[in-house]
């Protein structure tokens, strides 16, 4: 496994993430893993000991994953780090950070060279951000 960082964050080491399910059940646990179809809401009780959340993109063509964590950056407001782990691909890189992922879990002996030129690749956006901008003309922005 190797962590590719999409932001400031240092991606941390954390015990195995345990699923949805299994975290009601464990109570010290401070990793989990989120599938694609799983409610992020569930995790509103959970969210102050959770230092990991680890969101699985099963196929390229499932962008749920995104969703979940711009929910759980701007709605629930969640200050720990957000991993992206599956099918994910460098052309993905600045989305990911722009919806508050931290880190990608790539598989061991990746290349992270296309991954860096992606996330330096464009320092104007149009689409809004959960990282803190500033707003250069009508739609445009870009990154503090």
């Amino acid at each position: 496994m190797t962590l590719f960082k999409l932001g400031e964050r240092e991606p941390g080491s954390y015990d195995e993430p345990v699923t949805l399910a299994e975290l009601a059940e464990q109570g010290e646990v401070r990793s989990v893993v989120l599938e694609s179809a799983d409610d992020v809401s569930a995790l509103k009780p959970y969210l102050n000991r959770l230092a990991l959340i680890v969101l699985r993109f099963p196929i390229f063509r499932d962008g749920r994953g995104f969703t979940q964590a711009r929910e759980l950056r701007e709605y629930l407001r969640y200050g720990g780090e957000i991993r992206a782990d599956g099918h994910v691909l460098p052309d993905q890189a600045d989305f990911l950070k722009r919806c508050g992922v931290d880190s990608v879990d790539l598989p061991e002996g990746s290349d992270t060279g296309p991954w860096e030129r992606q996330i330096a690749r464009y320092a104007v956006s149009f689409q809004r951000s959960v990282l803190p901008e500033h707003v250069l003309d009508v739609g445009t922005r870009v990154a503090r």
